[in-house]
């Protein structure tokens, strides 16, 4: 018997299968069950789709099943990442005739949280759309855009779980939710102007605020930035004086590309980054001094980011794009703010005009901050549209948290061979920094329903984070500094066997409580070596000495045999007591700190008087490089020691700029011998850099090609911070190493 097409009935029945298939990765909040719906629509399978603990779980039943599962991996929504696909034949269900959306489902959590995203085309082109019944509404959102982390309380990612939950949708876009062919099908935070938050101003007012040079506080999707035309000299200087920030950098936000390529020079890789689902704030290079230099004082890069939320795309656009400067707004190193009420207590001597809205903000993200090296995307601070996308470890390990460091303090925790770093939670020199740890231990292990089995921290005792994992009823594992930056590399470009590490930044407590921070390490997992250091070089005023160049100035001096130039070099200085100091070894630890050099130089090239904010000098040092010149005497290499006096020594004698050339180009010819020889000494070819001083793109991208040339392998932090910001994952990789060799 054949079909009216010539087809055997019986061979078509005989072709059905059903398959069930459980997919892990981002698959949650960005699109996937409307995906699987068409897709098995445009098959013509049966079966349903629906979101639990573990990500997306499905079946489907038909003959097109290979040809659906190929499409699914290679069609898959743009903002999704699908980690692992299961695949199991299942028995075919009789008289099934649909494919269904099914309710979500809890259970144990081991899915990803999706970041926050910015508006995408298609909700920008119905916002300007006169005709659309979201026309100029400030919260539009859909499926492949809007808030999610900052939101989100609990997963399965479902608007009952974000601070969306009290907002009833009126019919219109409840009909929208429930429809699988329409682009808001469970799109959490939808909404539109009959059912959803409102703005306390209208964007014409807050346009006219800023046209007047008024401050502004407006609340954002991880929290509230400080606002004000980047035109206006005098209100950017305004600004800076009552947030108590003399000189760090603000970042500016333009309407397009174009409008930044006024100023700064735009390659195609940073555009990529500008325009990216992430928008963070993109590190350019100035081309001209069109912006006042109160928002970048000294410093040859800005940071540029281009608009993500609807109020911010509204507000460009009634100011016919001018630029306007869009700073964390918060009273000088406290935490951002994110409350109305909070936003009224503490920005009140701030900003002229608070403009909030009425959906929470649950938890605090700040705008990451990156910068385009080469083909390769580095970190400065990673938080809004990254966090808290997971970096993957080589291998599965047992949970556990992480506490960071002290300063820029970031926290990790794992899950499985996930490692979850937070968004940027600050230096905790402050009880509200101290607080804000807290709630983000709490909030990322609750999220991901993880229980850690170890709590690990620095080995410095002083540290909050270390007080912090001691009242904590985990068993304590502590991580000597640089070990940590250096692990931090090897996780996460999974390398393996011994390391040449080379950590370079402004302290870290040694094994014996030294004062590190220009360091040569062989690392093997847990097996760590200090193999060389930077000749170690006296801080005057301990502390002091890191927010003073002249001081490290005069250090090296003294040093040098040429103490008897100190007085006449810093005359408006204490200089007797100084050179006291030194010369009775009274407070003035010695230190092998990378950093401390960079401030030496700084110190005798009389470029910083103060540093206002942390590498401030040195990033002024690094802005005045036209070239960089070598000395080959500059350095000796002595008992594996690197020691760069001679080169400070000839930087002396020069102005700041040929000072800042060669003092570059000889540390990258010091810094790349100095390895070639211990990676030769030692048979190992795996170089692993970390640290802040690496922040200094002409230092390390320079490193990097000598050691490329000679034949090395040499890795830098990508998905972490190189600063300590990324310390807690190395942290978090060494503690899981330690909780498998215990176990």
């Amino acid at each position: 018997m054949t079909g009216m097409n010539g087809s055997n009935p019986v061979s078509m029945l005989q072709k059905i299968k059903r398959q069930q298939l459980r997919i892990t990765g981002l698959v949650q909040g960005v699109g996937f069950r409307p995906f699987i719906y068409r897709l098995a629509q445009e098959f013509g399978l049966t079966g349903w789709v629906k979101n639990d603990g573990e990500g997306v779980l499905l079946e489907i039943q038909g003959i097109n099943c290979e040809a659906f599962s190929s499409a699914l991996y290679k069609q898959r929504p743009a903002l999704s990442r699908i980690d692992q696909i299961k695949v199991k034949t299942v028995t075919p269900v009789s008289l099934e005739e649909v494919f269904l959306i099914k309710e979500s489902q809890g259970g144990e959590v081991v899915c990803d949280i999706p970041a926050d995203i910015a508006t995408c085309p298609d909700c920008l082109a119905e916002m300007r759309d006169p005709l659309d019944r979201r026309y100029g509404y400030a919260f539009i959102n859909c499926t492949h855009c809007g808030p999610r982390y900052s939101i989100t309380k609990s997963l399965p990612y479902d608007r009952a779980q974000t601070t969306m939950a009290g907002f009833d949708m009126c019919p219109t876009c409840e009909q929208e939710y429930h429809d699988p062919l329409n682009r808001r099908f469970h799109a959490q935070p939808t909404c539109c102007p009959d059912c959803g938050p409102s703005l306390s101003h209208t964007i014409t007012e807050i346009a006219h605020y800023i046209r007047e040079g008024k401050i502004l506080a407006i609340k954002g999707l991880g929290g509230f930035h400080l606002v004000c035309d980047a035109l206006n000299a005098n209100t950017v200087q305004l600004l800076r004086e009552r947030k108590q920030r003399a000189a760090k950098p603000f970042a500016i936000m333009v309407a397009h590309p174009e409008q930044a390529e006024f100023f700064a020079h735009i390659s195609p890789d940073e555009r990529r980054l500008l325009e990216g689902a992430a928008r963070p704030v993109v590190l350019l290079k100035k081309i001209n001094d069109s912006l006042p230099e109160t928002i970048a004082p000294n410093l040859n890069h800005i940071g540029v980011m281009l608009p993500y939320t609807p109020i911010q795309h509204l507000l460009l656009d009634e100011l016919g794009a001018r630029p306007l400067v869009m700073t964390s707004a918060n009273p000088g190193g406290e935490p951002l703010v994110i409350g109305n009420d909070e936003a009224k207590a503490r920005l009140a001597g701030i900003a002229d005009i608070i403009i909030d809205h009425d959906r929470d903000i649950l938890i605090r993200v700040d705008d990451s901050v990156v910068r385009q090296d080469g083909n390769k995307t580095t970190f400065l601070r990673r938080a809004r549209g990254y966090t808290p996308c997971p970096i993957t470890l080589k291998t599965e390990g047992p949970s556990v948290l992480a506490l960071g460091a002290y300063l820029k303090n970031t926290i990790c925790v794992t899950r499985g061979k996930q490692a979850y770093l937070s968004q940027h939670i600050g230096d905790l020199d402050r009880a509200t920094t101290r607080a804000f740890l807290d709630e983000t231990i709490d909030h990322l292990c609750g999220i991901l329903q993880v229980k850690p089995q170890l709590v690990a921290c620095d080995l410095h005792p002083d540290f909050a984070t270390t007080h912090k994992a001691m009242d904590m009823d985990l068993p304590i594992f502590q991580i000597q500094h640089h070990h940590a930056h250096i692990a931090s590399v090897v996780a996460e470009h999974h390398l393996k066997g011994p390391v040449i590490g080379v950590a370079l930044d402004g302290f870290g407590l040694g094994n014996h409580g030294e004062s590190w921070g220009g360091e040569m390490l062989r690392v093997d997992g847990l097996d760590m070596a200090r193999i060389g250091h930077f000749t170690p070089l006296a801080q005057p005023g301990g502390d002091k000495a890191a927010v003073e160049p002249w001081r490290m100035g005069a250090s090296v001096l003294h040093q040098l045999g040429r103490a008897d130039e100190i007085e006449t070099r810093y005359p408006d200085k204490d200089a007797k007591t100084l050179m006291l100091m030194l010369d009775k070894g009274l407070n003035a630890p010695r230190t092998s700190s990378a950093g401390r050099l960079f401030d030496a130089a700084c110190g005798l090239l009389d470029i910083c008087e103060t540093s206002q904010f942390e590498g401030h000098a040195p990033m002024m040092l690094e802005s005045l490089v036209s070239k960089i010149d070598i000395d080959p005497e500059g350095w000796n290499i002595h008992e594996d020691n690197l020691n760069l006096l001679p080169l400070l020594d000839k930087v002396s004698y020069l102005n700041a700029q040929s000072g800042a050339n060669l003092f570059h180009g000889t540390l990258i010819a010091a810094l790349a011998d100095w390895i070639e020889k211990a990676c030769a000494r030692e048979k190992i070819t795996t170089v692993a850099l970390s640290g802040g001083c690496f922040l200094n793109q002409i230092l390390s991208q320079g490193l990097i090609r000598k050691l490329q040339k000679a034949g090395l392998d040499a890795y830098l932090n990508q998905q972490a911070p190189l600063s300590d910001a990324g310390l807690s994952l190395g942290q978090a990789y060494l503690a899981q190493l330690y909780l498998e060799r215990e176990n």
